[in-house]
């Protein structure tokens, strides 16, 4: 059976990449500004729209081993283009918010399919597949994000449209290019394993896999601090708006620096595991920095060692996910990763928030300090008991 071509599934990464990065910078200003809905309000919304998204990622990934999964990625691009054809012309309240439900679903559906159909990718390490499809995704968001300023302007109709537009042609890519993606790949397990529907994952692979489930959901959990509560903080501190926005460009920009490199290191080695920690040892010094963070430089500096990390570690979790996974559950793992990671930005804003209101950012970055430390030796002591024992496919 004919594979996909690595091309044509990063197309598709970017183009939904670029539509869906329309939807978050928007959100909180739109309905805030615009509409005059409350903060509190404006979390619930954000907090259901992470929840559908870690639903479509879980059911996503799951139907992906038993069904054509280009066919599911159709109906996932179908989904998206439904909403926003309807946030075209209701965007009022409540239907904005909930109209970003059926959005958090379609988002979550279509990336873990995406990540799902990169493990189809056999002519090239996997490594390499994930990190390509990583780095067109964040190339997706700094495009996206860079003509919402523009756009929104002249009316937040014209964002919709474009993002219509920008998914017919994902949707004629996948059906042109995807159709011969072919069936499940559960097709080729034994009787018995189909018969009950699953393969058989070795529990040292479990015990690695969901180590690294509950690190992604914390480190998206502390991440989510620099997307909701930095900026508060640097203003506070006398630090322009316009410093911070800075930050994001210089992230955008390492990340694409980042994996350059790291696609070519990946011809060199393949050592995933040293990566993961080397990677999440720099976002764990990140938030140190933080700690002591009174002046822009450090913050700068904070940002790129966060950035460094991000862009080695977190490609990497489902590269070495992907080859802990028997055949038949690799769509279900890859849809663990994306839930896992939605949970962690979702439950992130509220609980930065929380700590914040009770005691103080400092504390906060402290908490983060010690979560993320603690992750560090959970994924380092996971893997030293059961490295012997794994199985890799």
């Amino acid at each position: 059976m004919k594979k996909i071509g690595l091309i044509w599934l990063a197309a598709g990464a970017f183009l939904s990449s670029v539509g869906m990065s329309f939807i978050w910078p928007l959100t909180s200003v739109y309905l805030h500004n615009d509409l005059g809905i409350s903060l509190t309000m404006i979390g619930i919304v954000l907090f259901f729209n992470s929840l559908a998204s870690v639903i479509g990622s879980y059911v996503g990934g799951a139907l992906f081993d038993r069904f054509n999964p280009a066919q599911l990625i159709r109906y996932g691009i179908l989904g998206a283009l439904l909403s926003f054809i309807l946030l075209a012309f209701f965007h009022g309240w409540p239907a904005f918010g909930i109209l970003l439900f059926l959005n958090g679903l379609s988002a979550g559906w279509n990336s873990t399919l995406v990540y799902a159909m990169g493990t189809n990718v056999d002519s090239k390490d996997s490594r390499r597949v994930f990190t390509i499809l990583y780095f067109v995704q964040n190339m997706g968001v700094v495009i996206g994000t860079s003509l919402v300023g523009f756009v929104y302007d002249a009316g937040i109709t014209y964002l919709f449209m474009i993002a219509i537009f920008l998914y017919l042609i994902f949707l004629l890519i996948a059906w042109t290019k995807y159709s011969s993606t072919g069936a499940n790949a559960t097709k080729t397990l034994n009787s018995d394993e189909k018969n009950k529907g699953k393969a058989v994952v070795p529990k040292p692979n479990l015990i690695v896999l969901f180590t690294l489930f509950i690190s992604l959901m914390i480190i998206w959990t502390m991440y989510q601090q620099w997307d909701s509560n930095l900026s508060v903080y640097m203003t506070d501190l006398g630090i322009p708006l316009s410093q911070y926005s800075l930050l994001w460009t210089l992230n955008a920009f390492l990340i694409m620096v980042m994996q350059v490199i790291i696609i070519w290191l990946s011809r060199y080695y393949e050592n995933y595991i040293v990566q993961i920690i080397f990677g999440l040892i720099f976002v764990t010094i990140s938030f140190v920095t933080l700690v002591f963070a009174h002046d822009y430089g450090y913050f700068v500096v904070a940002m790129i060692l966060l950035t460094i990390g991000e862009a080695t570690a977190i490609p990497t979790i489902p590269a070495l996910v992907n080859n802990l996974a028997p055949l038949g559950t690799k769509g279900r793992y890859q849809g663990l990763v994306n839930s896992w990671s939605s949970a962690g930005r979702a439950i992130g804003p509220l609980i930065g928030g929380i700590i914040i209101e009770k005691q103080s950012y400092t504390f906060l970055f402290e908490i983060a300090t010690l979560a993320l430390a603690i992750v560090v030796i959970l994924v380092v002591i996971s893997w030293l008991l059961n490295r012997k024992k794994i199985t890799m496919y």
